[in-house]
């Protein structure tokens, strides 16, 4: 009963507070860590020094980091989820299209070929099959991708 007496309910408020405040420090923290390891233009003494300057002095070292590469921080992010973006849609449209799994015409008439030279077909079936890798037109049982 005497609890609520002894923490007040803008105590609880304040706790909260700084509870949210230390959780969002973390998070800068490990974003700065991460846009240190993704910074491309700096070299591995620059990515070194900066982050012993974060880890050992961790509020000075943030705060410097914010002000002196804050405005490029934004724009690497931006680049890399853009080039994720791009990767993706270059994935699905190569996927949707089945470049992957068609075979080249010259992958084909190879096959062909090798298959008659170990008599699997005859020379008037590689004629015909032949004929049909080189138009393009599916055989008349194949269904239309």
């Amino acid at each position: 009963m005497y609890l609520a007496y002894d923490y007040p309910l803008l105590s609880v408020f304040w706790s909260m507070l700084w509870f949210f405040l230390w959780i969002l420090w973390f998070i800068l923290l490990f974003r700065i860590i991460m846009d240190i390891f993704r910074d491309d233009d700096m070299s591995g003494w620059g990515k070194a020094g900066w982050m012993a300057f974060v880890i050992l002095l961790p509020f000075l070292g943030v705060l410097v980091y914010v002000i002196a590469r804050g405005k490029n921080m934004g724009r690497r992010e931006i680049a890399q989820a853009r080039a994720q973006q791009q990767e993706f849609d270059a994935y699905i449209r190569k996927t949707a299209s089945g470049e992957g799994e068609r075979r080249s015409s010259v992958d084909e008439l190879a096959r062909l070929s090798e298959l008659r030279s170990r008599g699997d077909i005859t020379d008037e079936e590689f004629a015909r099959a032949k004929a049909l890798v080189l138009t393009d037109d599916p055989p008349a049982g194949a269904k239309a991708a």
